[in-house]
């Protein structure tokens, strides 16, 4: 099964240049923080914020009083030097100077590959920084404005040093990002500026994060800035995979646009409607997401926390957090996991900000992951199938069959694993039925590969009436079939 582990890797370095007592650099990444991400299982490696940023993008974010609130709140001695400006204002797709370069990042590659690992970075095609060098240079590949607007929208358009009034890059349902200027996809020649963009990152990584995807369809364009936009994706991931073959597009896409995008060419696509309706609605709600086709799930990213989420920890209870893990984790799809998620952190880092707080590691939400992440190495994952199941009343008139979730996945042997879960805050009962292929089975074997306890059922009955369960609040099991010995 695959899986993505996100490392904010300017404060992880940060934390290694006061152990060294200078700056680190990517040559500074032990090879035993390589070796764990191996141990765990994950097959790719998201470095977030490794390109070159500019220096007015960074005071914005040191001036700006209502991000420096925001930034205060999870680390409260906050300084103007643990401010470097957003990861999403890049000036060069050129590692950082102060992360070592292109160099520094081809040696990590190098040594990602030993291990199995793959690499993914960000691409951000809506907006450049406020001191692109294009701004000077090609100002026909941004979006301009007037100097009405300017009076009208401070929070939407600015003044250049050049003179000229250029637009912030924004999404049409929120003010601009202040440090940050879009660019023109109504424009020929960006489109060809940004693939040749990508087929150059294409040479130094595995994969692109595209960062808030959606944002360039035609007619998001249009809904945006009221002005006709030149496709970009198709075209764009082609080229980009005519000389990489296996580069791997993953979108940050919201408003139900992921199956658009699926189809544009990208090979993965985040899911936040299955985030937010594990945070937020009503079990039935999720069973009804679940009930799309397997080839749109299958290129899902499920997570239950990144960058700009909240820590899950600090969202909901240990019991509905790990229920929530059990669904989101063991369904289809690419599982992406973020980095200080495993060990139970609570106070979320800005990608504006280097440093973060000290915290001590949650020993049973540390114990928990660990035993889903040797779980998710299971050979069935990769080789079986999965199918969701309808759970029935336990008996005609109790309603609380509804707060049960349950899905199996059926290796090539025909063999089970078995997912159900009470996700509410009230005991709740049903019938789950499963369909056992070898006929020469009296008994079937199951045992649950997060708690270790065994179960036996008659062949017969898991088929008709099905497997009886009864689960306290936010309760799961993880049955794996196994042989009768």
């Amino acid at each position: 099964m695959t899986s993505l582990y996100q490392v904010n890797i300017r404060a992880l370095l940060r934390e290694l240049s006061t152990d060294l007592s200078r700056p680190a650099t990517l040559d500074d990444l032990p090879d035993e923080y390589l070796d764990r991400w191996q141990s765990l299982g994950f097959q790719w490696i998201w470095l977030l914020s490794v390109w070159q940023t500019g220096e007015a993008s960074k005071q914005v974010s040191r001036r700006q009083a209502t991000w420096r609130q925001e930034f205060q709140a999870s680390l409260p001695d906050l300084k103007d030097d643990d401010i470097e400006g957003s990861g999403f204002a890049i000036t060069s797709y050129r590692v950082h100077e102060t992360l070592g370069g292109n160099e520094a990042l081809a040696r990590l590659r190098s040594r990602l590959q030993i291990r199995g690992l793959r690499l993914m970075l960000d691409f951000v095609p809506n907006h450049v920084s406020l001191d692109h060098p294009l701004l000077e240079t090609e100002p026909n590949l941004f979006i301009t404005g007037t100097e009405e607007q300017l009076q009208l929208e401070p929070q939407n358009f600015f003044r250049h040093p050049s003179g000229q009034v250029f637009a912030h890059g924004r999404d049409p349902y929120f003010p601009g990002w202040i440090d940050t200027a879009q660019l023109d996809y109504s424009c020929p020649d960006l489109i060809q500026r940004m693939e040749n963009e990508l087929t150059h990152i294409a040479t130094l990584c595995d994969g692109v994060r595209c960062d808030m995807a959606m944002l360039i369809l035609p007619d998001v364009f249009q809904q945006t800035w009221n002005r006709p936009a030149l496709p970009f994706w198709p075209d764009a991931i082609k080229k980009a995979k005519k000389t990489h073959a296996e580069f791997c597009f993953m979108a940050e896409v919201y408003w139900n646009r992921e199956w658009d995008l699926q189809q544009l060419g990208f090979d993965y696509c985040y899911d936040k409607i299955l985030y937010d309706r594990l945070l937020r609605d009503s079990p039935r709600s999720i069973h009804l997401h679940w009930l799309a086709d397997s080839q749109y799930q299958q290129k899902l990213v499920r997570f239950l926390e990144n960058h700009d989420e909240p820590r899950i920890a600090s969202r909901l209870s240990k019991q509905q957090h790990f229920a929530a893990a059990i669904l989101c984790y063991l369904s289809e799809g690419l599982k992406f996991f973020h980095e200080g998620q495993l060990e139970g952190r609570q106070l979320k880092i800005s990608p504006h900000v280097t440093r973060r707080w000290a915290e001590a590691i949650d020993v049973d939400i540390e114990s928990f992951y660990m035993r889903l992440l040797k779980l998710l190495n299971k050979d069935i994952f990769e080789q079986g199938r999965w199918m969701l199941i309808d759970p029935k009343p336990a008996w005609d008139g109790d309603p609380t069959f509804e707060n049960i979730l349950a899905f199996r996945w059926k290796d090539p042997e025909f063999r089970h694993l078995l997912v159900i879960v009470n996700y509410s805050s009230c005991e709740s009962q049903a019938r789950v039925r499963l369909s056992i292929d070898r006929n020469c089975v009296s008994h079937v074997h199951f045992e649950d590969c997060m708690s270790g306890e065994s179960r036996e059922f008659h062949r017969g009955e898991l088929f008709n009436p099905g497997m009886l369960v009864k689960l306290q609040p936010w309760q799961f099991l993880v049955l794996e079939e196994t042989d009768n010995t």
